[in-house]
């Protein structure tokens, strides 16, 4: 691990990736605890800090890795850094396109849009943001972005897929986003669905808005400040939108994942900043060393899953869609799944169904981390 690396930026990368695979990838869809589930519509669950904490956590990086890079490489010229930057987000999002063809690989309907993909895009659009505008025209930015999309929701007339006019219509499959995903990426919804799907066009401009926010926080960490009072002041910007995001959900738009309303954008990166200063204090700022040390072994876990998080994300992917194409032939001469013959052991414990869908997810989580942990051994980072 390099020495100019936040710690508590990778802790909090690997406390989200374990999250997500903690959420992803339970025994059994139909008994879940009610936080382990995205909200079915209006509302938020545990489960729906975990994209906004991806995309915050891509701000603060990305403003990092510009700022090391000018350092290290004086004299770079902004466009080859935009350039890098591409190159990363393009890569990114194929990683994504990927995982959504395997083990298929049918081009006539594939999912197009995704995690990694919103990802990618919106970190593609931030670049020249970073680059080219101060703070206060980023904040403009964010402003501005959650301006125009809750024009766009608001204010727009559109048909659903019944050929019905609405106007403001925040339900599913019937607002100005689900028509425009319809009109341009049919065939490439998210299956569950068909008609819209929760990473699509139009939610992607709050989502930026998230990255952004991300990026201002880094500035900030940046600030040649003391650490407690760059920490104080994450949570205080936490806790404001905390309250502005239920403001909001109570007088203008619901907190809803799967539209990224203007609230739920903003009342998840009050969570983002609250959960970073957390790792922030005690990993980088608390002015005990004691408690820092133990803190570091404490959270190592998180760290080294934060160290190769694309990596564990993508192979966790892989894997839990194989264990579902591997047949085994059982005694009867039927064919059952490997995860289904691998889950009958766990079904078979003296358990409460909720509570053996949540075992298979935390020993799946404990099997990943096992290769992380190898990886981090080897000193194995992959980076794009």
């Amino acid at each position: 691990m390099t020495s100019n690396r936040l710690l508590s930026l990778d802790a909090f990368r690997g406390f989200t990736i374990a999250a997500m695979l903690l959420v992803n990838y339970p025994g059994d869809w139909g008994h879940l605890y009610s936080q382990l589930a995205h909200a079915k519509w209006n509302g938020w669950t545990f489960t729906d800090w975990i994209f906004p904490f991806f995309l915050f956590i891509s701000g603060v990086s990305l403003t990092l890795s510009l700022s090391l890079n000018r350092q290290a490489q004086a004299g770079v010229a902004p466009s080859a850094l935009l350039r890098k930057l591409s190159q990363r987000a393009a890569i990114v999002f194929l990683i994504g396109l990927a995982l959504n063809l395997y083990p298929n690989f049918d081009w006539s309907t594939v999912r197009i849009p995704g995690v990694l993909q919103r990802i990618a895009l919106c970190a593609l659009l931030a670049g020249p943001i970073v680059l080219w505008f101060n703070w206060r025209q980023q904040c403009g930015w964010i402003v501005s972005l959650l301006a125009l999309y809750s024009v766009l929701m608001l204010m727009i007339p559109v048909t659903d897929v019944e050929g019905v006019i609405g106007l403001g219509v925040l339900e599913p499959g019937r607002d100005v986003g689900a028509f425009v995903d319809r009109w341009l990426l049919d065939g490439h919804l998210w299956s569950a669905s068909r008609t819209w799907d929760p990473e699509g066009l139009v939610s992607t401009l709050p989502a930026l808005g998230n990255l952004l926010l991300g990026v201002l926080a880094g500035r900030w960490i940046e600030q040649p400040l003391a650490k407690a009072e760059k920490t104080v002041w994450l949570f205080i910007a936490g806790l404001a939108c905390l309250w502005l995001g239920e403001v909001l959900d109570v007088t203008f738009m619901p907190i809803n994942k799967s539209l990224w309303t203007v609230s739920y954008s903003i009342f998840m990166n009050g969570w983002a900043l609250i959960m970073f200063g957390v790792f922030y204090w005690l990993l980088d700022a608390n002015p005990s060393l004691t408690l820092q040390r133990r803190s570091a072994r404490l959270l190592h876990p998180c760290v080294v899953y934060g160290m190769n998080s694309l990596f564990i994300f993508a192979l966790s992917g892989v894997i839990a869609k194989t264990l579902l194409l591997i047949k085994i032939t059982q005694a009867d001469g039927s064919l059952l799944s490997l995860k289904t013959v691998l889950y009958a052991s766990i079904q078979a414990l003296p358990l409460d169904p909720v509570n053996a869908s949540l075992l298979y997810a935390t020993l799946f989580n404990i099997f990943m981390f096992c290769i992380a942990w190898l990886m981090w051994r080897q000193r194995w980072f992959v980076k794009v």
